[in-house]
């Protein structure tokens, strides 16, 4: 099991902005599927975006246009932007990685390795 590690979570006001990091160690990030998964109160856990080893993104429709994932390699670390914050998208935001290779990632696969998670809250 490798330990994910997020950062950047916070409380910011509706239409703000965040920028979520994960330290990735020991994954190749060039072959396997990474994700961020978050739990709003209440509910259970959701999809929000992967990107798979060859570049390939996808995201949960609701956040499309305001989130973007992207990674630095050479830093083994993925990043999650968030503008245009509602308070829908408060919750706990999870850093995954799966042993898995695939040509595109699925928003709610199973994964093997996660973070401890972070909380964003959006609200005025």
């Amino acid at each position: 099991q490798v330990q994910l590690v997020e950062s950047g979570g916070g409380s910011v006001q509706p239409g703000g902005s965040l920028r979520l990091s994960c330290a990735v160690p020991r994954i190749n990030m060039r072959r396997d599927d990474i994700g961020w998964l978050r739990q709003a109160p209440g509910k259970g856990r959701e999809g929000v975006s992967c990107i798979t080893g060859n570049g390939w993104i996808n995201y949960k429709d609701p956040v499309r246009g305001r989130i973007t994932l992207s990674r630095d390699t050479s830093k083994n670390t993925v990043y999650l932007q968030m503008n245009s914050l509602n308070p829908e998208d408060s919750g706990v935001y999870y850093c995954v990685a799966a042993n898995r290779q695939s040509s595109q990632c699925t928003l709610n696969g199973r994964y093997d390795h996660w973070g401890k998670g972070t909380h964003v809250t959006v609200s005025s």
